[in-house]
């Protein structure tokens, strides 16, 4: 990675085409201002942690960049390409996963009837074809390989329905169907919420094997330990706008977080 300065005190410049990079985002809502000109850059084969208090403009952001929300004002670039996202699809299509906080998989299917889900293949020849039957086979045995890649060992039997699983085995079940289809960015909302220490642990080290195979990975997150432990950089947003983009080697958490609660601010804000 290189970067330069035209000064020590400005903020450095990334030579490399960013994967995903967002220009000057503008949204409100109402008299409620969400975005303030806010920019983004997630290089390739890194991770990109957003952080900030509520109602900083952490999910707006995330919204605007994956087709939940419309943007206003601004522009999305898509590996140099402009790209506008009108509905969550648009972004998937184009590459883009997201895991929500909520999760959104089924309780009620097994491991590989979720990572297929929305996405399900069917059989080769006429049983596919004409009879529209699921290869529930050839998905379970993806399924098994889609897991084996992302080291979760946890999950040996992909036939368990979800409901059955822990809150850790849950989340990697969301990471993995992310993984298995976001062929450019995975976006991942506060994964390791409500998780204890062991299961959180485990989520991390799967953040770490997306970036091991070059899959750039958007993290939000609360906890800063965690932002410190697998974050290449950290963009901070403070009243809908981005405060500064920092590293963990540049900065520590108490920097982090007085540049959050805008007791501290430097010269590489969106401001």
């Amino acid at each position: 990675m290189t970067l330069t300065t035209d000064n020590p005190a400005s903020k450095p410049v990334e030579t490399r085409t960013p994967v995903l990079q967002a220009r000057r985002l503008v949204k409100t809502f109402g008299q409620v201002v969400g975005l303030d000109g806010v920019s983004l850059e997630l290089y390739p084969g890194e991770v990109l942690a957003i952080i900030g208090d509520n109602g900083a403009g952490k999910s707006t952001l995330i919204k605007c960049l994956t087709g939940a929300e419309i943007p206003d004002e601004g522009e999305i670039f898509l590996d140099g390409q402009p790209v506008h996202f009108k509905r969550p699809q648009d972004a998937r299509s184009a590459g883009i996963e997201t895991v929500y906080q909520n999760l959104a998989v089924s309780p009620a299917l097994d491991v590989a009837s979720n990572l297929f889900l929305g996405r399900e293949e069917r059989r080769k020849g006429i049983l596919g074809s004409v009879f529209r039957m699921m290869d529930t086979k050839g998905m379970r045995k993806k399924a098994k390989a889609e897991l084996a890649a992302l080291g979760i060992t946890t999950l040996q039997d992909v036939t368990v329905p979800v409901e059955n699983l822990s809150g850790g085995q849950r989340q990697a079940v969301a990471v993995a169907r992310a993984a298995a289809f976001g062929s450019k960015v995975v976006v991942l909302d506060e994964p390791t919420a409500a998780l204890g220490v062991r299961e959180s642990n485990q989520v991390l080290e799967l953040i770490k094997n997306l970036r091991d195979r070059g899959i750039p990975v958007i993290l939000i997150s609360h906890n800063m330990p965690h932002v410190f432990e697998v974050a290449d950089r950290i963009h901070i947003q403070r009243l809908g706008k981005r405060a500064a983009t920092i590293t963990p080697a540049s900065h520590s958490m108490t920097e982090a977080v007085a540049i959050m609660t805008g007791a501290k601010r430097i010269g590489n804000s969106d401001e």
